[in-house]
């Protein structure tokens, strides 16, 4: 690959992982602003945090609906559309008049938004199969994960020199931005002829088929439910490195980028192993990791073991992540071309749906205990295992069996 193909790919990931990007944005970046906003609108801490899992509710549910719609319309004109109600509802909720009002546009929000996330993963699939596939999910995913390490710094920023105000016109801004990129950057990927049906009961009828297909779902359920470990982490460590630990919020935000940073070492180890080594045996590594260092994590939480340990378990486990997603992503939508985009609905809704589990699950013992997230992280692995011996492994023998046997 020449250096001229090899930019062209890059920008080409850079503009996909944009339309990516605004999830973490949209959820991360007022993240600082939370206590003004309480004061503003005058109401609870409980309800300015409904906020928050509207918009991650919007997030999940609307990439079930994007997606279809994607495989029925193309990627381009829903991509287009949703990103230009983006941009006029991030303005609705700059000026919300109330609570209960910005709750509602926060979900709405959130819900087109998804369109970002499953048209983008739609068009990869669209593009490319095999090991071309897994090189370029490895570099969407390294290029993805800049977003969650920047969007909070990004936000305490804008609110720096404004209020709150400042950053839903900030993200308003970004949606101008990406319909402009949907218009002049974006070309169709899904020919007309490829294209399903647009009623209801196919849209029901393809994702009874997702649901039905033991491999597509070992690997989907393998990966949703070790992301979910991601959601637990980002829920208990705030508290356990801070109040257990005694680390400093200014080192906590430094500590917690890092582990983006494995995320992204971890894509970038698949980028540079596919082609060498069978994907499957990659993604059974990854696997293997993840099970390592969560065991670490609730070994050194029920002693209470050093921070250096921990920290360095989670980090393990982030890498691990970084390649899991990728070939994941490349073994479950191998197969799914005809319906890319419901398949990368299920994929991307499962992450939020399962995570929406184990957050709240990490503080059921209060503030000052890590074991309920110790377990719950092992638990992700474990049961990410279970998934992938029970519906991958076994299918995959079966049909060797089958073979050999005719």
């Amino acid at each position: 690959m020449n250096v001229k193909t090899t930019n062209r790919q890059f920008l080409f990931a850079f503009m996909l992982s944009s339309f990516s990007a605004l999830g973490p944005f949209t959820v991360d970046m007022y993240l600082s602003a939370l206590p003004q906003m309480m004061n503003n609108f005058n109401t609870t801490a409980s309800l300015i945090q409904a906020s928050l899992t509207a918009s991650l509710l919007g997030l999940g549910l609307g990439q079930l609906i994007a997606g279809p719609l994607s495989d029925v319309h193309g990627r381009r004109k829903p991509l287009l559309i949703s990103m230009l109600l983006y941009f006029l509802i991030s303005i609705a909720c700059a000026f919300s008049p109330n609570i209960g009002m910005f709750i509602v546009l926060r979900f709405i929000q959130g819900f087109v938004a998804s369109a970002g996330l499953v048209i983008s993963r739609a068009i990869v699939r669209d593009r490319y199969s095999g090991v071309e596939m897994v090189k370029f999910m490895a570099l969407l995913t390294m290029i993805s994960n800049v977003a969650p390490l920047i969007s909070p710094t990004a936000g305490s920023t804008v609110t720096t020199f404004t209020s709150w105000i400042g950053v839903f016109i900030f993200l308003g801004f970004l949606g101008l931005v990406l319909t402009g990129i949907a218009v002049w950057g974006i070309k169709e990927t899904l020919p007309v002829e490829q294209r399903v049906p647009g009623n209801f009961k196919e849209v029901l009828r393809n994702y009874g088929s997702l649901l039905r297909d033991r491999i597509f779902m070992g690997y989907a359920l393998a990966n949703g439910i070790l992301f979910s470990g991601v959601f637990a982490y980002v829920a208990a460590t705030p508290f356990i490195y801070q109040n257990m630990y005694g680390i400093s919020p200014q080192l906590f935000s430094v500590l917690f980028a890092l582990n983006g940073l494995g995320i992204i070492i971890g894509s970038q180890l698949v980028k540079r192993l596919a082609g060498r080594m069978d994907e499957r045996r990659i993604f059974r590594i990854g696997l293997l990791v993840a099970f390592i260092t969560t065991t670490i994590v609730l070994i050194v939480v029920l002693v209470h073991g050093p921070f250096i340990a921990l920290f360095i378990a989670i980090f393990l486990f982030a890498t691990a992540i970084g390649m899991i997603g990728p070939i994941s992503f490349t073994l479950a939508m191998e197969s799914q071309g005809h319906i890319a985009g419901s398949a990368a609905a299920v994929l991307g809704t499962l992450q939020f749906a399962l995570g929406a589990v184990t957050s709240p699950l990490v503080g059921i013992a209060g503030e000052n205990s890590a074991v309920p997230f110790g377990i719950t992280i092992f638990m992700t692995s474990i049961l990410a295992v279970i998934s992938y011996l029970i519906l991958v492994r076994r299918s995959s023998t079966a049909s060797q069996y089958k073979h050999f046997t005719k």
